[in-house]
């Protein structure tokens, strides 16, 4: 039987995960600007109609827009998108002058800019480590315990007791590690390294391909080889150790997510894999159904996705700026204001069509386009 959340609970647990997700991220810029005497001028929280709002003793305005789907923070002297001086800015008094974001070095503001999606990852590592601590690791070796009749694993000769040591050439330490290469590699061939007996070998195999649908009726295909484990082994985690997990499992997480982007654009993911608020807003609720520890879990994969792609480097993005102070630093002047303004405008484009893609895909997912196709039948 197919379970949904509902409406309700879904809206509250997209909420839950992407409102102190976007606080935090713009914290992180407002914090290092503040550290390197930047005035703010705005600090919100949501986009749209303000619908409640105050303003501090530093002269910030703090507001939140009717629509949760982002936020910013205006410094003081951000009068274009580029963050670039222009005659309005020279016209500033001195005193106001030195207190914007362009008047600060280019290495004060590309800290201030890297601040929003470093806040993500490491609530990410907090989150991890946490449940580290709490739970401890999964350490189960990667040694085969069984194997599934008719399998990839069994045509390629693998035999329980083996040790699977390298998948694709990539090292395997743990049977989570080989789980999660497999995933993302349906009917792909790779070659496994592996010890038998204390003899090193090889053998190349094609990953099979499952479609495993949950409790809520998604349909996920994943790479599968057909084998089991061996005794689970969870080891206890120091607390002084967690932060060490944290940043192990969030490296991970991120390492998994360029394998996916990478797939996508080669062909060898569908291209509908990708999603949006909507489908992130339904996991949302599936998740917070699941109860409290999932929910958590969920938002930190969320905000490690969310620091990543701030950081991709496309204008208009975190990235986008980090990439022109880059150029600015090695070429000792910064880049032409016209170049800013056309990349600028490209990267919002880039956006846009991305926005419109992934909502179309997430409709889909939901079945509105097939749908309306029966309507139209």
């Amino acid at each position: 039987m197919i379970e949904s959340p509902g409406l309700l609970i879904t809206v509250v647990a997209f909420l839950l995960v992407l409102g102190p997700l976007v606080f935090l991220h713009e914290l992180g810029h407002y914090a290092a600007g503040r550290w390197f005497g930047v005035k703010v001028d705005a600090f919100a929280v949501g986009f749209g109609k303000e619908i409640a709002g105050f303003t501090d003793r530093h002269g910030t305005r703090w507001k939140f827009g009717w629509l949760p789907l982002g936020g910013y923070v205006r410094f003081a002297g951000d009068m274009n998108p580029a963050s670039q001086p222009d005659a309005e800015w020279l016209q500033l008094p001195a005193a106001e002058r030195v207190r914007t974001f362009q008047a600060k070095p280019v290495w004060q503001r590309a800290i201030i800019v890297a601040a929003g999606p470093a806040v993500n990852l490491l609530l990410a590592v907090a989150i991890l480590g946490g449940f580290a601590a709490a739970y401890g690791v999964d350490r189960t070796p990667a040694t085969i315990g069984s194997i599934l009749p008719g399998s990839p694993a069994e045509r390629a000769g693998l035999y329980p007791g083996d040790t699977i040591t390298a998948l694709g050439g990539r090292s395997v330490d743990t049977y989570r590690d080989m789980l999660m290469f497999t995933a993302l590699r349906a009917d792909e061939t790779v070659r496994i390294d592996f010890e038998r007996n204390g003899a090193v070998r090889s053998v190349d195999a094609t990953i099979g391909a499952v479609s495993e649908p949950d409790r809520f009726g998604n349909v996920n295909k994943r790479g599968r080889l057909g084998i089991g484990p061996s005794s689970p082994v969870f080891m206890p985690v120091a607390v002084w150790q967690a932060p060490v997990e944290g940043v192990r499992m969030t490296g991970e997480i991120l390492r998994g997510t360029v394998d996916g982007i990478i797939r996508i654009i080669t062909g060898r993911i569908s291209a509908k894999e990708m999603g949006g608020p909507l489908r992130i807003a339904k996991a949302s609720g599936e998740q917070f159904s699941l109860g409290w520890p999932a929910l958590v879990t969920f938002v930190a994969f969320v905000s490690i996705n969310l620091g990543f792609i701030n950081l991709l480097p496309v204008p208009m993005l975190d990235g986008g700026h980090l990439m022109f102070y880059a150029i600015e630093a090695v070429k000792r002047g910064p880049v032409r204001p016209q170049t800013m303004e056309w990349a600028f405008r490209g990267g919002l484009a880039l956006l846009l069509a991305l926005m419109i893609f992934v909502t179309v895909n997430d409709l889909g997912t939901f079945g509105v386009w097939r749908g309306l196709a029966g309507l139209i039948g």
